[in-house]
């Protein structure tokens, strides 16, 4: 588990006096698994897929064609915790719907995909 914490300074005046002090912020860290649409969706030929780890692991992501055929490994690897982006490149697949699943600890999540040419 990521024990990392994040802060942030905040300036206030009090009375003629500048305060400023630092207070945790735990809206800077990632506390669930998210797997986003891929934008431009449709794509030609590039599209970036973003996801979230809320704890350090492995992460996959692997692109399938409709038919349920592996085409490609994006993301195969250990991560630590945080917010990714990778790109899908298309330039050698033909039109048509794909689907991308991410997988890390017990999660896993499939989105749709559309490549135009």
């Amino acid at each position: 588990m990521d024990n990392r914490r994040w802060w942030k300074i905040i300036k206030t005046t009090n009375g003629g006096q500048t305060l400023v002090g630092i207070s945790n912020s735990s809206s800077n860290s990632i506390n669930k698994y998210a797997l986003s649409q891929n934008y431009p969706n449709p794509f030609n030929p590039v599209t970036k897929i973003k996801y979230d780890i809320p704890f350090d692991g492995k992460v996959s992501i692997k692109i399938f064609d409709i038919s349920g055929r592996l085409i490609n490994t994006l993301v195969n690897e250990y991560k630590v915790a945080g917010r990714f982006e990778t790109d899908f490149h298309g330039e050698n697949l033909s039109s048509g719907v794909y689907y991308y699943r991410i997988e890390s600890g017990e999660f896993s999540q499939v989105r749709k995909m559309i490549l135009i040419k």
